[in-house]
C-alpha cells in the first residue's frame, strides 16, 4: 500500500499539476500515466537491450539514431527521458510538445491496435516549461522511491492512490487487485504457451500483466524461441475489456511496457449483447465489479438463462462460463455473497458450475484484503468448463493472513497463508484426508447438494473447542467478597484523608 515517502511524493507530484493550473482529478491521471509511459519506455529500451545482448539476438532500439516525426526527422536519443531530462526547461518542453507526444502516439505501427485507439486522443495539457521541468524532476523522485520497493508493486499501488483521489473511485466495486494476490491467482493457474487469456473487467490490465510476466519467468525459451509462440504471446494471447477508456489506455501502455506487443484492448460493456464471446477462452481472471445492478433490457439474454438477476457479480459468473472453451479455467474473486445467497439467482449459478461444470475450489479471504478502499469479504473461485459437470470433491480453504495486516494500514506481517495455498492447490490429491479443522480440506458435492448447494465455508469447517475449566463457584464467591471489602477499606481510606 501507498505509504510514507512514497505517498508524500505521490502528493507533491499532484500539487504540482494543481497550483500549475491543471485542476481535474482526470487531467491530472491521465497526464501522470503519460509521462510514466514515457519514462518506462526509455526503462524497457535499456533492458531489452542488456537482454538481446546476453543471449546473443540482434535489437534495434525503437529509439534509433534518426526517428520520423511527421515531415521531420530528429535525432532519437531526444525522445529518451534520461536525455531530454537534463535540457534547459524551454527545450524540454518544445521536444514534449512537438516530438515526444507525436512519437508516443505513433509508436504502434498497427492502427487497429489497442494502443493506437487508445493513444489517438491523447494531449499534452501541461501549460508551461517550468512545470514540465518541476514534473520531471518530481518523477525522477518519484521512481527513485518506487525502485526502492523492489519486493512490492509499487507501480500498481501508485494507480491505486491516483485512483483513489477520483470521487467516482470505488462506487462501482470497482477497487484494485492487491498485486500479491493477483501473483497468487496467476500462479494457482499456471498459464501456458498455448492460453488465449481474457479478463473481461480489465481495469488497468493487472491480470494479464502479471500472466504474462509469469510466462516470461516460467515459460520464456519455449515462447521467445518458437516463431509462432512468440507471435501468439505478442498478439493473440491476452484480452481485455472495460468501459472506461482512461483505465483502458493504462492498460493499453501497461501491457506495452511490460513487452506485449499488440494485446487485443477493447471497448466494451461485457455483459451486454456488444460481446459475442462464446467458447473461446482458455483461461480466465478476474475481479469483476461487486456491487452494480443492472437494467436486465441491456443484460445479454443468454446470460438470463442461466440466472435471471440484475446483479453484477453473478451475471459475470455466467459470462465466464460462456466465454470460456470446454477446458478452459477461470479463477475470479467473487464477494462472499455469491457463496451462500439465498435467491433463487444465487442457487441457480451455484448449481451450474456444480452440476454442469467442474467447481475445483473455494478460497476465502479475509475482509481485510481490499483495505484501506473498502472491507468487503471476498473468496476467490475456480471452476473448469467441462458443460457435462464432472465435481466431485470441492477444495476449500480459509485463509487468515496474506502477509499484510489486515486493517487500514497494511503493513508487511510474517504471517502469510499464500505459499501454503498455492503448493496444497497444486497436491489436492493429497488433501482428501484433511480435517475439517484444518485450514483446507476436501468436501463431497452430494455434501454440497444436500446442503442447497451452499459453498460457504462457514458450513462445512469445524472448529475444536477447547474446554475451560473454572474454580468452583464457592471459590469464586469468596474472592469477589475478599475484592469487595479491600475496595471497601481503601474507600475509608480515602475518606480520611479527605477530612484532613
Amino acid at each position: 500500500m501507498i505509504t510514507g515517502e512514497l505517498k508524500n511524493k505521490i502528493d507533491s507530484l499532484w500539487e504540482i499539476f494543481w497550483t500549475g493550473g491543471l485542476t481535474n482529478p482526470l487531467d491530472v491521471i491521465e497526464q501522470m500515466t503519460y509521462l510514466m509511459f514515457i519514462h518506462d519506455l526509455d526503462d524497457r529500451d535499456i533492458i531489452q537491450e542488456k537482454e538481446s545482448a546476453m543471449l546473443g539476438l540482434p535489437y534495434e532500439s525503437i529509439f534509433t539514431k534518426e526517428v520520423s516525426i511527421g515531415d521531420r526527422i530528429v535525432d532519437g536519443t531526444w525522445l529518451k527521458w534520461s536525455v531530454f531530462r537534463d535540457f534547459p526547461a524551454d527545450r524540454m518542453y518544445s521536444i514534449m510538445q512537438e516530438m515526444v507526444f507525436p512519437f508516443i502516439k505513433n509508436l504502434h505501427g498497427n492502427k487497429n491496435s489497442a494502443y493506437s485507439k487508445y493513444m489517438d486522443d491523447a494531449i499534452f495539457k501541461l501549460p508551461t516549461p517550468l512545470m514540465l521541468s518541476k514534473v520531471v524532476d518530481a518523477m525522477d523522485g518519484l521512481y527513485e522511491q518506487m525502485g526502492k520497493l523492489t519486493e512490492e508493486d509499487a507501480r500498481g499501488d501508485v494507480y491505486e492512490y491516483l485512483l483513489s483521489k477520483l470521487s467516482t473511485a470505488g462506487v462501482n466495486g470497482q477497487f484494485r487487485t492487491p498485486r500479491h494476490i493477483i501473483k497468487m491467482m496467476v500462479e494457482l493457474m499456471e498459464p501456458t504457451a498455448d492460453d488465449i487469456i481474457c479478463d473481461p473487467s480489465c481495469g488497468t490490465a493487472g491480470f494479464l500483466v502479471e500472466a504474462g510476466e509469469y510466462l516470461r519467468a516460467n515459460r520464456k525459451a519455449e515462447i521467445f524461441y518458437d516463431k509462432e509462440k512468440k507471435n501468439h504471446y505478442m498478439n493473440h494471447m491476452f484480452y481485455g475489456f472495460d468501459m472506461d477508456r482512461t483505465m483502458l489506455r493504462i492498460g493499453a501502455m501497461n501491457m506495452m511496457t511490460h513487452g506485449v506487443e499488440s494485446p487485443f484492448i477493447e471497448y466494451r460493456d461485457s455483459l451486454s449483447d456488444q460481446n459475442p464471446d462464446k467458447d473461446k477462452f482458455s483461461l480466465i481472471l478476474a475481479n469483476p465489479p461487486f456491487k452494480g445492478s443492472l437494467d436486465s433490457d441491456i443484460v445479454s439474454g443468454d446470460l438470463l438463462k442461466v440466472c435471471k438477476t440484475k446483479k453484477t457479480e453473478l451475471l459475470f459468473l455466467a459470462l465466464f462460463v460462456r466465454m470460456l472453451k470446454i477446458g478452459g479455467c477461470c479463477a475470479c474473486i467473487v464477494p462472499d455473497g455469491v457463496l451462500f445467497g439465498s435467491s433463487k439467482a444465487h442457487k441457480d449459478i451455484r448449481r451450474e458450475l456444480i452440476e454442469n461444470q467442474r467447481l475445483e475450489a473455494i478460497i476465502s479471504m479475509p475482509s481485510g484484503v481490499f483495505k484501506p478502499y473498502a472491507g468487503v469479504s471476498t473468496g476467490i473461485l475456480i471452476f473448469t468448463k467441462t458443460s457435462h459437470g464432472g465435481t466431485d470433491n470441492v477444495w476449500f480453504y480459509d485463509m487468515q493472513s496474506d502477509g499484510y495486516s489486515l486493517d487500514d494500514k497494511r503493513n508487511p506481517v510474517n504471517e502469510n497463508d499464500i505459499p501454503d495455498i498455492i503448493e496444497r492447490f497444486h497436491n489436492r490429491d493429497k488433501e482428501t484426508d484433511r480435517a475439517r479443522t484444518e485450514k483446507s480440506f476436501m468436501v463431497s458435492k452430494k455434501e454440497i447438494v444436500d446442503n442447497d448447494y451452499d459453498l460457504s465455508i462457514n458450513k462445512y469447517k469445524k472448529t475444536e473447542y477447547v474446554p475451560v475449566e473454572y474454580p468452583p463457584t464457592e471459590e469464586i464467591m469468596g474472592r469477589i467478597m475478599e475484592l469487595e471489602a479491600q475496595i471497601g477499606r481503601e474507600l475509608a481510606e480515602l475518606q480520611e484523608m479527605l477530612k484532613e
